[in-house]
């Protein structure tokens, strides 16, 4: 044999279909010339033939990948990297006080709802001001709402916990505003500065901040 002439792989992909395709056949034939014995006389003859033909097919199958893992069970590289990010943009922030508190970052765009022994029970993505209007910082609770009304007609919020007092109206966490029957924002938005000066949430999110935050809560502010 020559040093250069290439072994020849197996195709067992192709083989097994072939072998499925002329199991399936052998099987119909017998069938049709009433060789295979009827349900009323052996099937187990039948039942072996046809499980043979079952099994080519099964193993001509080909089991679509996740696309997030690799064939060797471990994480694809662009689903490594999505999951570090995930991780380093929902981490709380560092310097962000202790004991219970909620804590905002502007800069992120995001809340955290964190109990007394230091563990974040809730996190998620917010609108905050289209203004500089909050400086970082630590502040508490000192008025809730559970129904309000936004100034020049911003329309209406509901769960509103004020913290802040802004140099016309006081600041705060509610949830999107209904302006005209509709939302002033889209929920995609969340994430991104929309408010005229508050902190906007999911009708959810402001619900479980609303319960975690009575007066007195404190509120740090992270840039």
């Amino acid at each position: 044999m020559s040093r250069h002439q290439h072994q020849v792989r197996p195709r067992y992909g192709r083989i097994a279909v072939l072998f499925s395709s002329v199991s399936v056949t052998f099987v119909a034939a017998l069938g049709g010339v009433g060789v295979l014995p009827s349900a009323a006389g052996a099937p187990q003859a039948s039942g072996a033939i046809l499980e043979v033909a079952h099994q080519a097919a099964r193993a001509a199958q080909v089991t679509p990948q996740d696309p997030g893992v690799t064939s060797t069970g471990k994480p694809a590289p662009d689903e490594t990297a999505r999951h570090a990010r995930q991780l380093r943009d929902t981490a709380l922030p560092q310097d962000s006080g202790s004991g219970k508190r909620v804590v905002f970052s502007e800069s992120r765009q995001r809340v955290w709802l964190v109990d007394g022994g230091h563990d974040v029970v809730r996190t998620y993505l917010v609108s905050g001001s289209l203004t500089d209007n909050l400086d970082p910082g630590t502040y508490e609770v000192f008025s809730r709402s559970e129904q309000a009304w936004g100034i020049d007609d911003s329309g209406t919020m509901k769960y509103f916990v004020r913290f802040a007092h802004g140099d016309n109206a006081a600041i705060g966490f509610h949830d999107i505003p209904i302006d005209d029957g509709k939302l002033v924002q889209t929920p995609a938005q969340l994430g991104t500065p929309q408010s005229h000066g508050c902190v906007r949430q999911l009708r959810a999110d402001a619900i479980a901040l609303w319960k975690f935050a009575p007066l007195g809560t404190t509120v740090v502010v992270t840039p």
